[in-house]
């Protein structure tokens, strides 16, 4: 019916556990076949087997641009699945994989080699998985060989400590596309904040940095407001649910007296027993 009236821009087939074999097959087919559907979501459905290899196979001609596949036990063989098909891919825009158990090892190999044949994905969206330190440097790797290609990474509650900063260290200063990288909901503390802030200077492409809960104090916020005082192309920084009190906030407050690009500071209000 969808194939037929050609109507349907967006699908959501999310939740439908039951869905059998001529299920996946048909939807599949529409994949491949339909020219106005643009964006798909399967998301809380088992993705393995038969059904990611169909739908890998589908997405080798397909149109569509959205894709979200949230919650699907991708990890592993269903992962390299997708990806194959994913590095022929030259329509898909957006890719969102969050809670599939992603990790540090075959996991982020596969879409680091995703990252280093695609230049056409735009938005790479992996938060609560486990990618760890490990994963972030297989990640770091194709970005850093993207001339053109993804614009948003987002690496919320990954595991990512203060060590896996090094590794952004090396790629941040090459990166010519990333516009929006979100690290929030990892254990970056002050000690990751240093380890980017000079990076992070000569960076010239990230709009957005989102640091949200990374446990940073005032050590990591004057680090941060340091960046500020030199950057002339950070529109957005999110520092919500840290603990910035008030000395941290003052040195933002000074960066922000300098520079002239920011547009939007996310800060939590300190509790008036703390001023």
């Amino acid at each position: 019916m969808i194939l037929y009236y050609e109507s349907t821009t967006y699908l959501d087939i999310s939740d439908n556990s039951s869905m059998g074999t001529s299920s996946w097959r048909a939807l599949a087919h529409l994949i491949k076949q339909s020219v106005y559907l643009s964006r798909l979501d399967a998301c809380n459905v088992s993705l393995v087997d038969y059904p990611i290899q169909s739908i890998s196979k589908a997405l080798l001609s397909s149109r569509l641009r959205v894709l979200y596949l949230n919650n699907a036990q991708l990890s592993g063989t269903s992962l390299f699945a997708l990806v194959r098909a994913l590095k022929k891919n030259r329509a898909l825009q957006e890719l969102h994989l969050s809670n599939n158990q992603l990790n540090s090892y075959q996991d982020a190999m596969q879409l680091g080699e995703l990252l280093q044949y695609n230049n056409t994905l735009q938005t790479l969206e992996l938060s609560n998985n486990a990618l760890a330190d490990a994963g972030l440097e297989e990640l770091c790797d194709g970005l850093s060989r993207q001339a053109k290609g993804l614009k948003v990474l987002i690496l919320k509650n990954n595991q990512i400590t203060e060590r896996g900063m090094n590794h952004l260290a090396k790629t941040l200063p090459g990166l010519k596309v990333l516009q929006v990288l979100d690290l929030g909901e990892n254990h970056l503390g002050n000690e990751g904040i240093q380890v980017i802030r000079e990076p992070l200077m000569v960076n010239s492409s990230v709009l957005h940095l989102g640091l949200a809960q990374t446990n940073i104090t005032c050590e990591g916020a004057v680090a941060l407001a340091e960046f500020l005082a030199e950057s002339r192309l950070i529109q957005r920084l999110d520092l919500h649910q840290n603990r910035v009190k008030l000395g941290g906030l003052m040195a933002l407050s000074l960066a922000l007296r300098i520079n002239c690009s920011l547009a939007h500071l996310d800060v939590d209000p300190i509790p008036p027993q703390e001023l």
